[in-house]
């Protein structure tokens, strides 16, 4: 496919209104349609407009700008959700790394030992992996910032030896990222199923469930389209599940669905009496013209949505 030059010149929020009615657009009230222009931006939600398009560029007949508004609102309210069952996740995994190597090496200070941790390598593109190293520079930045984190400061004005605090300190200066980035780097496969076993998943599926979640826990955090998204990390499939899971036409999981199947999966150990269903249910019956099938929900061979709160996971 040949290059074209870029020629779309810049639209005033007036203009960018009447662009959206000629393609079809109903706008009911226009102030407050420049408004959300203003304020969201006309490229933000172009994002939402394709399954409203079944001709590229010019909107179903009765679409309205305010289902546009409803969907970019729902999206946004579902990645609050998400990021709150990330957050319940991330921290059971943190407890589980700390205590399931400090108890089985009788070490507090498990993190200072390099031979936990794999034998750097570089990768296919140049980059040195070294989770030992990347663990302890985080540490020493930590104890050396101008400000440390109060426990931090406590401990290296308290104690001369060890260097570094104990493992369940030096784990809390872990991102989502950087936890991943530790689980992958622990040289025994033992360990990683030690860790895995609480969640009831193969270590190569959590492995990828871990880059998964922090993956979408950055969406979120940039306020990243989750509604309609195909998944660019998408969570591994879990082959032998522990208890409930999904019938096949719900294993798509290039699907934003399937990542909240793998959530479900990992609340009902991290967080039994979690209220995710309740949460979803709730959500979707606050924007019923949103068409949540573009999830990942899949459609029976009569085109109607299929019932995911009756899948055995769900129920």
């Amino acid at each position: 496919m040949s290059k074209r030059t870029y020629h779309k010149a810049p639209l005033s929020f007036r203009d960018q209104l009447e662009l959206l009615k000629s393609r079809g657009l109903t706008v009911s009230d226009e102030t407050k349609a420049i408004t959300y222009l203003q304020e969201i931006s006309y490229y933000r939600l172009s994002a939402y407009f394709l399954p409203y398009q079944l001709v590229k560029d010019y909107f179903n007949k009765g679409t309205t700008f305010q289902q546009i508004i409803d969907t970019y609102s729902f999206d946004r309210e579902l990645r609050l959700l998400v990021f709150d069952c990330i957050e319940r996740i991330e921290v059971a995994i943190r407890t589980q790394i700390i205590y399931s190597m400090a108890l089985k090496y009788k070490d507090a200070h498990w993190q200072d030992d390099q031979k936990h941790f794999i034998i750097p390598f570089y990768n296919r593109v140049g980059h040195l992996v070294d989770p030992y190293s990347d663990f302890q520079g985080i540490i020493s930045r930590a104890k050396t910032a101008r400000r440390p984190e109060v426990f931090i400061k406590h401990y290296i004005d308290t104690y001369h030896t060890p260097a570094n605090p104990p493992a369940w300190m030096c784990m809390e200066l872990l991102t989502m990222g950087e936890l991943s980035h530790l689980y992958r780097g622990l040289k025994n496969n033992a360990d990683k199923k030690d860790i895995a076993s609480f969640f009831d998943v193969h270590p190569t599926v959590f492995t990828s469930w871990l880059h998964s979640l922090t993956y979408v826990r950055n969406l979120c955090a940039h306020h990243s389209r989750l509604w309609n998204r195909d998944l660019a990390i998408e969570p591994e499939k879990i082959l032998k599940p522990v208890g409930p899971w999904l019938s096949p036409s719900f294993q798509n999981n290039k699907r934003v669905f399937y990542f909240l199947c793998v959530l479900k999966y990992l609340l009902i150990r991290a967080n039994p009496g979690n209220s995710l269903k309740e949460k979803l249910t709730t959500l979707f019956g606050k924007y019923p013209n949103v068409p949540i099938q573009f999830l990942g929900i899949p459609s029976d061979s009569n085109g109607e949505m299929e019932d995911w709160q009756n899948e055995p996971l769900w129920k």
